[in-house]
């Protein structure tokens, strides 16, 4: 609440100083060898925000909602890695059992097109029934149908804010959010209750939502929108890219598009396509492998064509399992391929859908 901190002067006083009491302890001349803007100075010596900042956490209590800070313990691991977290977080709901398993962002235009709705609403109804939380900004369009789908299939879902946790912005979600707390969901943000939406909040709550996330996943999205800037945040941040192709004719796939073709985004048509870049121990967690009778009717299959499949994709599928992911290196010592003719049966075996690649070159069956 010190006029002239933000995230990135508070870290600076945590590091050189040691801990917020520190701070507040700190003589003039140590303040200032940081370059702090003279009203911060001022207000860290006066100590004058300290009332109100026993009132703010008073309010905060009466709403129902709980203050997280940077470095007590419960803070959500993911986001204190980005460059810049917020010092302190408002959380309200169930938002321990929400971020302690794997999430995901979901983000969008707000003016989308039927599309868009209905790609957004599938996909996150189908990662919420697996476990994952979908994370969204709560704004109209793909925020709300991301939102939705999570609730529809009896998950979890995280709303981001860009106002106080007592401020609802849009209005007309009001009853939305109240859905998302009694499914066990929870809200999010960094701004002091009673903070208005103000138009430049919502860009800088856009890294609290890939923050949160092991990746976004963008449909729809116009040229210099909100959601791009969300997914350059996430390519920062050092997390996952997905993106759901659009109509080259409409505006609001230009930021999708692009992103496949030149940014490096993975392109999604289901909820496999997600689950199969986390990492490769979690993946193989929600992707489990068919029922032990599928397995033995591919073997039969296999065995009654053996010319569908050359010796080398026969040697490599053998070698793997549908347990067990296997790493490129190791398959190269069990079959004992050159590394071109091992990749050529890894990709002929892809194409025929038998085996499926997780993330860092490891393999593993379909079936």
């Amino acid at each position: 609440m010190t006029p002239g901190i933000g995230p990135r002067a508070a870290a600076k006083l945590l590091e050189n100083l040691g801990s917020p009491s520190a701070v507040f302890g700190a003589p003039r001349m140590a303040l200032d060898r940081l370059r702090l803007r003279p009203e911060a100075i001022d207000s860290i010596i006066a100590q004058d925000q300290h009332g109100k900042a026993d009132e703010e956490i008073l309010r905060t209590r009466e709403v129902g909602a709980d203050v997280l800070i940077l470095d007590d313990g419960v803070y959500p691991p993911l986001l204190r890695e980005i460059f810049d977290p917020p010092i302190t977080l408002y959380v309200k709901g169930a938002w321990k059992s929400c971020l302690e398993g794997p999430c995901v962002a979901i983000v969008g235009s707000r003016r989308c097109s039927t599309y868009g709705q209905n790609a957004a609403t599938m996909l996150a109804r189908d990662l919420a029934k697996r476990g994952v939380t979908i994370v969204s900004g709560l704004a109209r369009g793909i925020d709300a149908a991301a939102h939705r789908g999570a609730l529809e299939a009896g998950g979890r879902t995280v709303a981001v804010m860009g106002t106080g946790l007592d401020q609802i912005y849009p209005r007309d979600h009001n009853k939305l959010v109240d859905e998302i707390l009694a499914s066990g969901g929870a809200l999010v943000s960094e701004f002091p209750l009673a903070t208005p939406p103000a138009p430049q909040n919502f860009p800088y709550r856009n890294r609290v939502i890939s923050g949160l996330s092991l990746g976004v996943l963008l449909i729809e999205a116009a040229e210099n929108s909100g959601s791009l800037i969300t997914a350059r945040l996430a390519m920062e941040q050092n997390r996952e890219v997905w993106a759901v192709p659009g109509n080259i004719t409409s505006r609001n796939s230009f930021g999708t598009n692009y992103l496949i073709k030149g940014a490096g985004a993975k392109l999604v048509q289901q909820w496999q396509d997600v689950v199969s870049e986390f990492p490769p121990e979690l993946a193989a967690e929600l992707l489990p492998p068919p029922s032990r009778k599928k397995q033995q009717t591919l073997v039969q299959q296999l065995a009654l064509a053996p010319g569908d499949l050359t010796d080398n994709e026969s040697l490599v599928f053998q070698a793997l399992s549908t347990d067990d992911t296997v790493h490129i290196d190791a398959l190269a010592i069990t079959t004992r391929l050159s590394l071109p003719d091992l990749t050529s049966a890894l990709l002929g075996l892809e194409m025929r859908e038998l085996i499926r690649q997780l993330p860092g070159k490891c393999f593993v069956r379909k079936m």
